[in-house]
């Protein structure tokens, strides 16, 4: 058994625009075995279709570079890449993120891209367990249990790989108590 903690950026916009269809920009991921232990890790950009162009907001708020995203492949391909990485179809695997945003908007691409999102079953919400883990009221931000836990942010906020490994501090952290 071994777990893929893992973090998506996507297509935004101030205020969120009606009408908008948000498309993964970049998955980041850490491999890490049964006992929490980091083993490997996974980073890619993925090339949206149907607004090619970030919007200024996206481009502030991730500092993804429209020019690295254009060369960048497609979102089959990088789902291909991705489910490889973790052995979909021959090893036992659960995938975590911090809150269901990203398993959402991956199945959301799949539907896209008409390509099966059966693998994105095994998923634990690490965001609704640690509110329920530590007795809160509400939920809590990603940048907020890291301090809580007693730890410093490292890297630039809103980059799929960067969080990945923060929110890998969190899971760590209290990796015997994940119910999955």
């Amino acid at each position: 058994m071994k777990f893929i903690i893992y973090d998506i950026e996507a297509t935004c916009w101030e205020g969120r625009p009606p009408g908008t269809v948000q498309e993964t920009i970049e998955i980041g991921a850490c491999e890490l075995d049964r006992f929490g232990r980091v083993q490997d890790h996974f980073s890619r950009l993925i090339r949206p279709i149907i607004h090619p162009s970030l919007s200024h907001f996206c481009r502030n708020l991730t500092k993804i570079d429209q020019v690295e995203l254009n060369r960048a492949q497609g979102f089959t391909r990088v789902i291909e890449d991705f489910q490889d990485w973790i052995g979909v179809d021959y090893e036992e695997y659960i995938l975590a993120s911090w809150g269901n945003f990203d398993p959402k908007q991956l199945a959301a691409d799949c539907r896209l891209h008409k390509l099966d999102d059966y693998w994105l079953d095994e998923h634990i919400d690490l965001k609704a367990q640690y509110q329920d883990i530590k007795g809160l009221s509400k939920k809590r931000g990603l940048k907020s249990a890291i301090k809580h836990e007693g730890y410093e942010w490292e890297g630039e906020e809103h980059r799929a790989l960067v969080d990945a490994k923060n929110t890998v501090k969190v899971f760590q952290s209290l990796v015997d108590m994940w119910q999955y």
